[in-house]
């Protein structure tokens, strides 16, 4: 089950990408909300589901298996880059789970710094002492404290959260990344579902067959547009490292210095309004959450464009009309590109000025 289906597609790719990595048959799962089988449509959705199962086994269909990276042989990425000069002000944290014996990934962290126009500094989490996952206990949705006891709540706020940009430095492993990233995913959920880093820039660093791995690339962008952070880029070891690296490094500092936004794609605002519906309707838990919506203006429901709705109801009506529906044809593009028209002359009048 996954809340109000946010993710869901990511999560059931996770699975059958390594069931198909053990050989296995895999079989399209069941997207159930987390309230469905409280309903009879929701019961006879998982009927229908079981007795498809039954049959799938015997018969197929079955998911088709991903496309695997090719062989290659592996080499190890040795640092090249110049040391920069820091002159620019800003605070760039690089959260890792680098091993010691992460060769490649620590090389690639280290010519990254070294790019940089200004002060890094590195948060490793497997030196994090965490007690534990994420409960699901909702203990936070009021207080926004953690139950457990080792900080890691004050440690996200006052160490990670403070910074100007936010780098991600990870070897993937079982398409994802070894398990004190998923902990640490897990554990971010003492912010609710509150955007508190909206705006800050961020950037991946990735050691392995980046190219290879759709499911993973969807949710490094699905991320940064819920969150509404502008992603600068994936530097990754498949090819030109160096190059790549410094390109990010570059792209980093740029988007810092004019505090680069882009509007939300089908990722940000998908994501947003499944939050949007499930924060209003749980308000009364979700204190914390409720609050943090009601002063960013999330809650843009219902619509009150009311000009526009009376608008669009005139055209539809006058539309319905035989006669004056043979006189619009061929018209509607012009309506619709004519404000555009006006905008660019103005501009195109103004710099001429």
């Amino acid at each position: 089950m996954d809340c109000r289906l946010f993710y869901d597609v990511t999560a059931h790719r996770y699975i059958e990408e390594n069931c198909c990595d053990l050989g296995m048959k895999v079989i399209r799962g069941l997207s159930a909300d987390m309230e469905d089988l409280l309903c009879e449509q929701g019961q006879k959705d998982a009927r229908n589901f079981f007795d498809q199962l039954m049959f799938s086994c015997e018969h197929g269909p079955f998911v088709a298996p991903p496309v695997k990276a090719p062989a290659r042989q592996k080499t190890t990425y040795q640092p090249v880059l110049p040391q920069a000069a820091k002159e620019r002000s800003g605070d760039v944290v690089i959260v890792t789970n680098c091993a010691e014996t992460d060769e490649n990934l620590a090389n690639m962290i280290a010519d990254f710094r070294a790019a940089l126009p200004c002060e890094s500094r590195v948060v490793n989490l497997r030196q994090f002492p965490f007690d534990g996952s994420c409960l699901g206990c909702f203990g936070c949705a009021v207080t926004g404290k953690c139950v457990y006891k080792d900080g890691f709540d004050d440690f996200l706020r006052n160490t990670i959260q403070t910074a100007d940009a936010f780098v991600y430095a990870f070897t993937i492993a079982d398409h994802y990344t070894q398990s004190s990233f998923k902990c640490f995913d897990d554990r971010q959920f003492c912010n609710g579902h509150r955007t508190v880093t909206h705006g800050t820039p961020i950037a991946y660093l990735v050691s392995g067959d980046y190219r290879y791995e759709p499911n993973l690339r969807m949710i490094l962008e699905g991320r940064a547009e819920v969150g509404g952070n502008y992603l600068c880029g994936v530097a990754t070891d498949e090819g030109d490292t160096a190059r790549e690296i410094r390109q990010l490094a570059e792209n980093l500092t740029f988007a810092m210095d004019k505090k680069l936004t882009r509007p939300a794609n089908f990722y940000g605002v998908g994501g947003m309004k499944i939050f949007r519906d499930l924060i209003y309707v749980m308000q009364g838990l979700m204190k914390a959450d409720h609050k943090f919506y009601k002063q960013q203006g999330i809650y843009d429901f219902p619509q009150k464009q009311k000009k526009r709705i009376l608008q669009m109801k005139l055209v539809g009506a006058l539309l319905a009309v035989p006669s004056i529906q043979k006189q619009a044809k061929g018209k509607m593009t012009e309506a619709i590109v004519g404000p555009y028209r006006k905008v660019i002359e103005q501009v195109q009048g103004g710099n001429k000025q």
